[in-house]
């Protein structure tokens, strides 16, 4: 009687622009942000799925379990039954709760299937409430995001992805944006609306491949590489040079492990015990895929956790897959599968020659964000991405190639190679070409240590004991990262710019660093030496760099002065070596200022060489100021 009053006296009204209806009294629907009709329309639902279930059991699955006969989702029905007289035995049974509650059915909108001796036929028609129900043969429909046919396959499902995708990426094509925002789009757009369909959809791993590749040529013109590039510059996620783009093919077995285990961890048994086959072809099964990843995870429970490098023990807590709860363990399975793609790529890209060359780079990784490209000027992004892959056109690739019939140095007559251009040419080492993009990063490292020198600084301090009074609650002490700067207050520093560096007197010594930090009253000096080689000969310049001043650093110290010597790398195409943030560490520059230093002298260099990319067939070089 209480919840009767209750809704009786529920009234509304409406308003369109300045007009105002009278107040009008509620007679059917659910208020919106009124719990009581939630939980009325739930037991309605349940009074008439339980209605039609008393009929006749479900089907029997091959697993030998019987699947419930009605099932709801929100206020949509589908009925489930062995044959059409006991499918017409629920109907009426739905029909005679439906109206005895008021309610009507919306048969236009239903669909019915009857399959006989596996092929389906339009010989028996279903009625509801004195209308005919449609048959799914004359009108299919899309239940939460699947189409639904009378062929009970997924072919023209399939083809309605293909030509998704295929106009998806007209329609980018057409906006004549930029390659790099067209790239953008699809990321962030065309992706999503794709992952869906290939979830559910019983489609080939062979078949998103090809999709791949469709996608794989758009990207490619887009950023302005050939079409030779790999798809593991594309997409692979341990490159020394990372692009924010997704593989179909990762991502699809990702979403297929994903749906594997949301079915066999299902909390409802009628789900669980189904035994659900998720079919991807014979390429790949993704009940296997799942069934290693399990393995592995239990294999590194046995094992336990291994430390890395410097790292002690307790460093890493990693999840173990015999503690993990549901969620977790999906997540760790789908880590798993992208290891698994990343560890296949990376097996590929060690057997190339020129596009695989970054597998034996000395230094670290960059990792390009959205930001980064959208802020790159499009030649310079280009020559990034063909520079690091070895796909810019030098002589010695259009000799290859077959576009030129010699692979001379424009400069030299030796191979004209791209380490040759950009790091080995002495002809352009002669002219300074070489000494120019070292003095350009210089120049940008000296700035960020002089503004690193100019902080106040109140000295090192020893640490003493906090105490406490009786019923306080002590602070966590704010940790300080110790910095070569912190042992005197006044620091002066020198720059080789222009080889006018004079050493300080500390010792009589013809060699220059590059960077030099003193303090006269403390004793306290610091050098730092930039070599800005190839890539693969990073560890070669640092240990070159570190014998060539070595005698300079124990003369210093036995004149007394603490002495640091720092030689440091940043590769010709901008890539740091890891000596470089020891450096920067070493001076106080820690976290995010520490990347966003090293992140621009990578930049400061491989935009000097792509200004030598462009002059490489220049024979005089002067360079100007604004260069």
């Amino acid at each position: 009687m209480m919840v009767k009053e209750y809704f009786s006296g529920i009234k509304l009204r409406f308003s369109v622009g300045d007009q105002m209806t009278g107040w009008q009294r509620l007679e059917k629907g659910i208020v919106t942000g009124c719990t009581i009709s939630v939980v009325l329309f739930v037991m309605g639902m349940n009074l008439i799925i339980n209605a039609a279930k008393r009929e006749t059991r479900g089907p029997k699955t091959s697993s030998g379990i019987y699947l419930p006969s009605t099932r709801g989702f929100m206020d949509d029905l589908t009925i489930t039954a062995r044959t059409h007289v006991q499918a017409r035995w629920m109907l009426s049974a739905l029909e005679d709760v439906a109206t005895w509650a008021r309610m009507k059915f919306k048969p236009k909108k239903s669909r019915s299937l009857i399959i006989k001796r596996g092929q389906p036929t339009k010989k028996f028609t279903l009625k509801v409430q004195d209308q005919e129900i449609p048959s799914l043969m004359d009108s299919p429909i899309k239940c939460l995001g699947k189409w639904y046919d009378a062929s009970l396959q997924d072919v023209n499902s399939i083809q309605r992805i293909k030509t998704q995708l295929n106009e998806g990426l007209k329609l980018i094509d057409k906006t004549g944006l930029p390659g790099k925002y067209k790239a953008w789009l699809f990321q962030n757009g065309l992706l999503p609306r794709l992952m869906w369909p290939l979830m559910l959809y019983e489609i080939t791993t062979s078949t998103v491949e090809g999709l791949e590749r469709t996608i794989s040529r758009h990207l490619r013109r887009w950023l302005g590489v050939p079409p030779s590039f790999s798809n593991i510059g594309l997409y692979g996620k341990s490159n020394q040079l990372q692009i924010p783009l997704s593989s179909l093919v990762e991502e699809y077995k990702v979403a297929k492990a994903r749906l594997v285990m949301t079915l066999k961890d299902s909390r409802d048994q009628y789900v669980s015990r189904a035994g659900v086959e998720t079919r991807t072809g014979r390429k790949w099964s993704a009940s296997q895929a799942v069934a290693q990843a399990e393995s592995r995870l239990r294999h590194k429970d046995i094992v336990g956790t291994t430390a890395v490098g410097r790292s002690g023990f307790g460093t890493t807590q990693a999840k173990r897959w015999g503690t993990a709860d549901r969620g977790e363990r999906r997540e760790m399975i789908q880590k798993d599968i992208r290891q698994s793609e990343e560890e296949e790529r990376m097996t590929r890209a060690v057997a190339m020659g020129s596009q695989g060359a970054w597998t034996k780079w000395q230094t670290t990784e960059r990792k390009l964000t959205w930001a980064d490209m959208f802020h790159s000027e499009p030649f310079r992004l280009r020559f990034l991405l063909r520079s690091v892959y070895d796909l810019l056109p030098s002589p010695a690739n259009l000799c290859r190639w077959g576009k030129s019939d010699t692979p001379a140095c424009p400069l030299c007559s030796q191979t004209g190679t791209m380490e040759h251009i950009l790091s080995s040419c002495k002809l352009a080492l002669t002219q300074g070409r070489y000494r120019w993009r070292h003095d350009s990063v210089l120049r940008d490292l000296a700035d960020i240590l002089e503004r690193e020198r100019k902080k106040k600084r109140t000295g090192r301090k020893q640490g003493g004991i906090q105490f406490v009074k009786e019923g306080e609650t002590a602070s966590a002490p704010r940790r300080q990262h110790d910095s070569i700067l912190n042992h005197a207050k006044e620091w002066e520093m020198s720059v080789d710019l222009g080889r006018k560096l004079v050493f300080p007197n500390i010792v009589q010594t013809s060699l220059r660093p590059d960077i030099v930090l003193w303090s006269e009253n403390h004793k306290c000096v610091a050098m730092v030496e930039l070599t800005v080689p190839w890539e693969t000969r990073c560890e070669e310049a640092f240990e070159r760099k570190t014998a060539k001043y070595r005698e300079l650093e124990l003369l210093c110290r036995d004149k007394g002065w603490k002495t640091w010597l720092f030689p440091v790398e940043i590769g010709a195409r901008g890539f740091p070596a890891k000596s470089i943030w020891n450096m920067l560490s070493a001076f106080g520059i820690i976290g995010r200022e520490r990347k966003n230093a090293v992140g621009r002298l990578g930049k400061t260099a491989e935009r000097a060489s792509c200004w030598l990319w462009l002059k490489r067939e220049e024979k005089s070089w002067k360079p100007t100021a604004d260069t």
